[in-house]
């Protein structure tokens, strides 16, 4: 029974990591492209910072840190997943590329 009262409240935390406020009209206009060229000459690209992927796989991490470390306080298991978490997940929201 913890260990699905605990998903359940993981769950709820991450819900509001994934909504997305919807942009306006004007904003969809502005950045509607993701590549352009500078006046250099050369193409360059619009890239996320990573922070989404930040904070969802630090909550990822923490909860799968937390379900290995099965002895003690857990807490080493939680704080190590949620540091993992959180670097892989933004390396993964970072390397999306444009076309």
């Amino acid at each position: 029974m913890k260990k699905t009262l605990s998903t359940l409240i993981a769950l709820s935390l991450l819900a509001p990591a994934l909504t997305v406020a919807g942009a306006t009209s004007a904003e969809a206009r502005r950045y509607a492209y993701k590549e352009w060229r500078g006046a250099d000459g050369k193409t360059y690209c619009r890239k996320s910072d990573g922070t989404v992927g930040l904070v969802v796989g630090g909550v990822a991490g923490a909860v799968v840190g937390r379900a290995i470390d099965t002895r003690g306080e857990r807490a080493t298991g939680t704080i190590v997943g949620a540091a993992a978490g959180a670097l892989i997940g933004r390396e993964v929201a970072r390397k999306r590329s444009c076309r």
